[in-house]
């Protein structure tokens, strides 16, 4: 009786820590949502914020982990997801991503240039007018 118990208590630990971890709504482990429109708001949100801050914030390094850490999960999560892949949006949105982490990359404790924010603002706004033409 008491392996039985045993067995029982182990399966049902086992069921609920699976269905917790398979929740739809919410965010994920790596701050997104799963809904490719909100999250890319979300991300160009993040992105604005860290390309708009001045050099001398005492915050700089804190928003520029988390705007690449933001750069890596959507990358990786909307990537290989075909849905996404083929948007217009997607295309737009890789092309800012990969810019910034490149800045990020080659030249961490340097300021973002001005023609480089130019650049990604211009991007960000292609990309909301195709999340609106997509979403219509």
């Amino acid at each position: 009786m008491k392996r039985i118990l045993s067995r029982l208590f182990a399966f049902a630990l086992v069921a609920v820590l699976g269905l917790t971890g398979c929740g739809g709504e919410g965010m994920g482990a790596d701050g997104l949502s799963g809904n490719y429109r909100q999250d890319t708001i979300a991300v160009v949100e993040t992105l604005r914020t860290a390309i708009e801050l001045p050099a001398d914030a005492p915050n700089l390094p804190e928003v520029r982990t988390q705007a690449r850490q933001q750069i890596n999960a959507f990358s990786a999560r909307y990537r290989r997801t075909a849905g996404a892949s083929s948007l217009s949006s997607f295309a737009t949105m890789q092309t800012a991503l990969n810019a910034l982490a490149g800045h990020y990359s080659s030249y961490p404790n340097r300021p973002i240039p001005a023609k480089l924010k130019t650049r990604l603002e211009q991007e960000f706004k292609q990309v909301e007018m195709a999340l609106r033409r997509e979403a219509a």
